[in-house]
């Protein structure tokens, strides 16, 4: 609950109950809006503990945007509190999924605050699918999109939106690109007639299902977390799975890749060249957005995302046929 305290004369509302991760506050670094998030976000944090009548009983979490901590209800119940970056358009809608999904293959919303970009969910358990063979964790994964993968609603942005917008960006910036310029032209074309196709949007989709999303439960033996959904093609999703877990394919680059795509496409049921062109799309706009990083932070690219850079090229490469 709220507890005034003095601080040489001052009075201050309310007690520090959520730490702010370490990691997490690093992303001050990313711009002003992440900036301001983060000066606000104890303070948030603390006030949907006492509004939602929470008590804290573990260490912060962290996401890439997010902040989750692990809390008891004051039935008892075990959950976890989640609060997100206001400024990723991405998120804005991972409530509203869950909503539809209902718990059906993905975690459950117990409550939530859209204008916070709070959450209270179902409590999982810490345990991912980077541990599992990564071709069955493939399999697995696949075997959730029939569920997710409902009509949208009019609430969801369409893919077709954003893809736009990522192509336009990137087309201006191609000569500052350290991507062999026909796979930057290949991108440009597919990614332009897929906006133009009406499959592409439609389906609720996940858009970033890869192994650390999926976690153990008792509901089920794993449920799906962390949605970033939009209106889109089910084919979209399968990118992911292919450049995470990279260090397992040290020395068999071409073939683990080519390994997991394949499994994933059978297991899905997906038309092998259109979820191939989603892979194209995909990595050489990834590849795109680490150099938008950088020239927003006005440097040069730094070693890591030169090193993400030559991943994203080595996907797109292996998948051609």
């Amino acid at each position: 609950m709220p507890v005034p305290r003095s601080d040489s004369g001052l009075w201050q509302h309310y007690a520090v109950v959520v730490e702010i991760p370490a990691g997490l506050a690093k992303q001050r670094a990313l711009g002003p809006d992440w900036a301001a998030w983060l000066d606000g976000l104890g303070r948030r944090c603390d006030d949907l503990v006492a509004e939602w009548e929470l008590t804290p009983t573990g260490d912060p979490m962290q996401g890439f945007a997010s902040i989750v901590v692990p809390v008891r209800e004051s039935d008892g119940r075990a959950s976890v509190l989640k609060v997100g970056f206001d400024g990723s358009a991405e998120t804005a809608h991972e409530h509203v999924a869950l909503q539809l999904w209902g718990g059906d293959g993905a975690v459950r919303l117990y409550r939530v605050d859209p204008a916070r970009r709070a959450m209270l969910l179902e409590r999982l358990g810490s345990t991912d699918l980077r541990e599992e063979w990564d071709l069955q964790a493939c399999e697995l994964i696949a075997g959730f999109y029939g569920r997710l993968h409902k009509p949208a609603s009019p609430r969801f942005d369409p893919l077709s939106g954003y893809l736009q917008r990522w192509l336009d960006a990137m087309a201006a910036d191609v000569r500052d690109m350290p991507v062999p310029r026909r796979l930057i032209d290949q991108a440009l074309s597919l990614g332009r007639d897929f906006v133009v196709d009406a499959a592409t949007d439609g389906r609720i989709i996940h858009g970033d299902l890869h192994y650390e999303n999926v976690l153990a439960a008792e509901r089920e033996p794993w449920l799906v977390i962390d949605p970033q959904p939009m209106s889109g093609d089910p084919h979209y999703e399968i990118a992911p799975l292919l450049w995470n877990r990279w260090d397992e394919m040290a020395g068999y680059l071409r073939e683990s890749i080519q390994r997991r795509f394949f499994t994933a496409v059978e297991a899905a049921g997906f038309d092998e060249e259109r979820a191939r062109d989603w892979v194209i799309v995909r990595m050489v706009l990834n590849a795109h957005w680490a150099v938008e990083d950088a020239k927003r932070m006005r440097r040069d690219l730094d070693s890591s995302e030169r090193a993400s850079i030559t991943q994203c090229i080595s996907v797109a490469k292996a998948v051609q046929p």
